[in-house]
């Protein structure tokens, strides 16, 4: 795998993430969106070039299934339930890594979170099948975020790491999406943050793929 391969992916990384930060901030957005996909495209890439190597098998395939929901809900900002769909298999992606590496299912807290989130769409108004699935898709999240960290190992830290920033990026998409029902400046926050965390959240579960005969 290489240092210098790191090396460079953190890099062009860093220089994507600059670049949409910059145009948001400026209010670019429309702009931004391709910056925003080349970066999880990258992840992707280093991934596999990581599985190549001998790293972990499972990361590839889950950013493959990330970049195409992004494709869907951002390039296409369309078919926002067949995107959701496909980040609820990417979470499922993630149960079986946890799995493999020890940790517990915890199917008690899967439901638990789902019901809690359900009844708070509920309790807000806003039941939706689309938010239901949302709904099901961030427990799945925040389970394996809150198993993530009882896993040892540095490439265990690195992808917990990674999912925790995932979910400041999904609270931050909720917020967005709730414009009416929060406070402007938590409002304009959230339209930033919701790539000031994912971009990085991806880098790190990129990195967690890493070859551990190489660390």
């Amino acid at each position: 795998m290489g240092r210098r391969a790191t090396l460079l992916f953190l890099v062009l990384e860093g220089a994507v993430y600059a670049a949409f930060l910059a145009m948001d901030l400026a209010g670019l957005g429309g702009l931004s969106i391709w910056p925003k996909y080349a970066g999880i495209l990258l992840c992707l890439a280093f991934a596999c070039l990581a599985a190549v190597r001998g790293g972990d098998r499972l990361i590839p395939f889950a950013l493959a299934c990330t970049a195409l929901a992004d494709l869907f809900l951002l390039v296409l900002n369309r078919y926002y339930p067949l995107g959701v769909a496909i980040f609820l298999v990417v979470q499922t992606l993630y149960l079986l890594r946890l799995r493999r590496d020890g940790s517990d299912s915890a199917p008690w807290l899967r439901a638990g979170l789902a019901l809690i989130l359900a009844l708070a769409v509920y309790g807000l108004g806003l039941l939706s099948p689309l938010n239901l699935l949302v709904c099901l898709y961030f427990s799945q999240l925040l389970s394996n975020t809150c198993l993530a960290w009882t896993v040892k190992g540095r490439s265990q830290r690195l992808f917990a790491l990674g999912l925790t920033l995932f979910v400041g990026c999904d609270v931050c998409v909720g917020l967005f999406n709730l414009s009416g029902l929060v406070p402007d400046a938590l409002y304009h926050f959230a339209r930033v943050g919701m790539w000031l965390f994912y971009l990085p959240s991806q880098v790190l579960i990129a990195l967690s793929a890493y070859p551990r005969k190489e660390r």
